[in-house]
């Protein structure tokens, strides 16, 4: 899904939605442990595994996810980072020392 100035009732706005590949990225370069010279492709990696995730209507439900307090927010990147996990989007690569524990 490629965003666009329209869009599906429920889903997140244009801001929510860069914010969610904003914390994917992230990571997605804390998983390959910021070595240098992978920022453009976490980023690309990000917005695919938002796409899909919003495709799927696994995010933007109620369109204010990231705009409550910061409990809030900390669940939805738990929840980034856990869907990244379980779609296989944070494989290959080595894991970073905090995740071999």
């Amino acid at each position: 899904m490629h965003p666009t100035q329209s869009q599906a009732p429920g889903a997140p706005t244009m801001g929510e939605r860069r914010k969610m590949v904003e914390i994917a990225a992230y990571f997605l370069a804390e998983h390959r442990g910021f070595a240098p010279g992978g920022a453009d492709a976490d980023w690309r990696r990000a917005e695919q595994a938002i796409d899909a995730m919003i495709a799927d209507g696994l995010v933007g439900e109620s369109g204010h996810e990231l705009s409550g307090d910061s409990v809030h927010r900390a669940e939805v990147s738990e929840g980034i980072r856990n869907a990244l996990k379980l779609g296989g989007g944070l494989s290959g690569g080595s894991s970073p020392r905090s995740e071999r524990a």
